[in-house]
């Protein structure tokens, strides 16, 4: 095995020191109130992977506004005051266990699902969504058709981040990361095939990670440079798993290097396997290219619940953190029981995806 020694560090992310390089990925969650605020239920959650070792929470995706943000009924969100109380209360606990916890932000685009201050969805562009709605979050069917967002709301979208990022700071976060990946808005505009905008958001990949740049920006300028901020950024899409970008090692230059001069403090780097080539079969991995080119420090995620997995991309330089998403799943204690040598349970997706259950998760 890897030393194991390498994933039991500590390492300062912006102002937020961490005390291992070890942390629990966001994953969708719909058992929030109707309201959008936290419930008992999700205190206890939260507070579990931090009394189980894990040095970083990042929390499901929150809606931004009350607009078009948000994906799911029963989603939680950051826009009420009522719902940053309510998150001071998993804060608290989670900080009482001894981690440190960042909220994820979310904007869903065209992906929504279920929005109650909305029926209609925007996106970069009209482009009907590929694939059909998540099941496991009480979608059926085709995603509807959105509407071509103006440049009115993009500014309204770029408040509404900043707006969410300020409650956030105000409930006790440690930090918050952007959600600009798996095809929600920031990813739409990222997308090629999903952005046909003719204006400086569409066109070349400079133009298309222009609005997760500037969304970047204006957090940084209105909470300071003590709070930490990050953003998530992936290929693969909840509704188009196989995608690639289309201009590979020269899209990931542009898009990592754009990212590392807006003020992040880390980018969080998604894929199947966090390992894998990014691109050709003898290429480095995407969190290698966001280590190489984006000049801030790197998180990677995808598959590495194996202690070995984790602690090479440690060790061989290609991150500075790993999340994990099934592997906390099924093991809310990994880092308990990888320091003490203790055998660790297998995802069982039928114990966490009961159908209709509000306790429904799963890493996207």
């Amino acid at each position: 095995m890897t030393d194991k020694k390498t994933l039991f560090e500590t390492i300062t992310l912006g102002n937020t020191t961490l005390d291992n390089l070890v942390g629990v990925a966001p994953m969708t969650r719909i058992s929030a109130t109707p309201e959008g605020e936290v419930t008992d239920q999700m205190v206890s959650y939260y507070t579990s992977f931090a009394r189980g070792g894990f040095g970083l929470i990042i929390t499901e995706g929150n809606y931004i506004d009350d607009m078009y943000s948000q994906t799911y009924f029963d989603q939680s969100g950051i826009i009420f005051e009522e719902q940053a109380q309510a998150w001071k209360k998993v804060v608290d606990s989670v900080h009482q266990a001894g981690a440190k916890i960042f909220m994820q932000l979310q904007h869903s685009g065209a992906l929504s699902q279920g929005n109650r201050f909305a029926q209609e969805t925007l996106a970069p562009s009209a482009v009907q969504p590929k694939g059909e709605q998540l099941a496991m979050y009480l979608g059926e069917g085709p995603f509807p058709t959105p509407r071509e967002v103006t440049k009115e709301e993009i500014q309204a979208v770029i408040a509404g981040f900043v707006h969410a990022a300020k409650n956030a700071k105000l409930a006790g976060f440690d930090g918050i990361e952007i959600h600009g990946a798996n095809g929600y808005l920031l990813d739409g505009f990222l997308t090629d095939y999903t952005n046909q905008r003719t204006d400086e958001y569409g066109g070349s990949t400079k133009n298309r990670v222009r609005l997760s740049v500037e969304v970047s920006k204006a957090i940084r300028e209105a909470v300071g440079k003590e709070f930490t901020i990050g953003i998530r950024i992936s290929q693969a899409k909840v509704n188009d798993y196989t995608h690639k970008w289309a201009g590979k090692e020269q899209d990931a230059a542009i898009i990592f290097g754009q990212l590392g001069q807006a003020g992040l403090d880390y980018i969080h780097v998604t894929e199947y396997k966090a390992w894998e080539p990014a691109f050709d079969k003898s290429g480095q991995s995407l969190a290698s290219l966001a280590k190489k080119y984006g000049g801030v420090p790197v998180i990677a995620n995808g598959h590495l619940e194996d202690p070995q997995k984790a602690g090479e991309m440690i060790e061989n330089g290609e991150a500075d953190v790993i999340t994990l998403g099934k592997g906390a799943l099924a093991n809310h204690d990994w880092v308990n029981k990888v320091k003490n040598g203790e055998p660790l349970a297998t995802f069982k997706p039928e114990e966490v995806l009961r159908p209709n259950a509000k306790i429904k998760e799963f890493e996207v």
